[in-house]
């Protein structure tokens, strides 16, 4: 098959971050918490004490409360960032919900959101869902609706509500005559965790305070599509081949941007997507990154999906300064990558 490079490269003229807000969902969630649950299994494993802290780097992940509606929570960073942003609700042309979870499978979960951030009967509605890169490919449609001049302004959500997976999980790998292999299979579910972010685009031109969004370069490896397979209630995941088939998707990303006038080696600010130690680990040591340029939160949010890359980026933005140069590195199973520029 041949190779359409022009359909991976993408800019924009006019479209800027205006707005930011995450929640930390209340509860924290140790791996020791977890490992003592999975005690039984894990000894009759033979499998070594502190694998699930030691092997991905999660020392904590965070659930919201019982009974605590995800939906919500994307509505209220909506109207945090919205407040961030100093823009009016009415003014919103367009909200996208990245969410990977969801409550039913109609209606979207956009409406709610829309619903209870009070938005104008004028602003369109709708879900991405494309893995942890949805966040990502929400800023990256909503950038081309404004320079398109089709739309004001737009708020792009997402929420993530795991604890019923993990809960699921741990009751599955804790009955008797589980295997290895069923452990290993559904191992890396138990890295992931609650929380919310949004973000808010506008004009870069109407909001000179504001942070560029300049553009960047997409690639797809959808041959892997069967690597990371989630339903309601369950994850199987290849980490191996997950991470080999992602690490050779970003490189391939980066390469490309390379060739093509981007120049990435030396930014302020690398925020990539939060999943584990090695992962991190063989992004920095593939495209040579100064790893002090990499701020880290899965240690302690663990991987929020498609949130964790908005919600490491609205804790980094009080320590961003004007001029600074940002990237958003994505990948989300299936897999797809997106490597996007934003200038502060």
């Amino acid at each position: 098959m041949t190779e359409n490079a022009q359909n991976t490269r993408f800019s924009f003229r006019d479209s800027a971050v205006v707005g930011l807000s995450h929640i930390e969902a209340p509860r924290a969630v140790t791996s020791a918490e977890l490992e003592e649950r999975l005690e039984p299994t894990r000894k009759a494993l033979r499998l070594p004490p502190n694998l699930l802290e030691r092997v991905s780097g999660v020392k904590e992940r965070r659930w919201w409360d019982e009974g605590t509606s995800f939906e919500d929570q994307a509505a209220a960073a909506g109207t945090r960032a919205l407040q961030d942003a100093g823009v009016d609700p009415a003014q919103v042309g367009l909200l996208i919900n990245t969410s990977v979870s969801r409550a039913s499978l109609e209606p979207s979960v956009a409406v709610r959101v829309h619903h209870q951030m009070g938005l104008s009967r004028s602003a369109m509605n709708f879900d991405i869902t494309n893995a942890c890169l949805g966040f990502i490919n929400g800023m990256h449609l909503a950038s081309t609706m404004i320079d398109a001049g089709q739309i004001d302004y737009a708020v792009i959500v997402n929420a993530e509500d795991v604890r019923p997976t993990q809960e699921h999980t741990l009751e599955r790998l804790t009955r008797p005559g589980v295997t290895r292999a069923e452990y290993n299979n559904e191992f890396a579910s138990l890295t992931l965790g609650d929380g919310a972010a949004a973000a808010v685009l506008g004009r870069a031109s109407e909001h000179p305070d504001g942070h560029r969004v300049l553009g960047g370069v997409a690639r797809a490896g959808s041959e892997h599509h069967e690597l990371c397979v989630g339903s309601v209630g369950k994850m199987n995941t290849d980490t191996k081949q997950l991470l080999a088939g992602g690490l050779e998707l970003v490189v391939d990303a980066w390469r490309e941007a390379e060739g093509t006038g981007w120049q990435w080696s030396d930014l302020d600010r690398y925020v990539t997507h939060q999943i584990s130690t090695p992962y991190t680990k063989a992004i920095v040591d593939a495209v040579g990154l100064d790893p002090d340029r990499v701020p880290i939160t899965f240690d302690r949010w663990g991987n929020v999906g498609p949130a964790a890359i908005a919600m490491t980026l609205s804790e980094q933005a009080a320590s961003l300064r004007a001029g600074d140069r940002v990237m958003c590195l994505g990948v989300g199973s299936g897999l797809n990558t997106t490597l996007l520029e934003l200038a502060w």
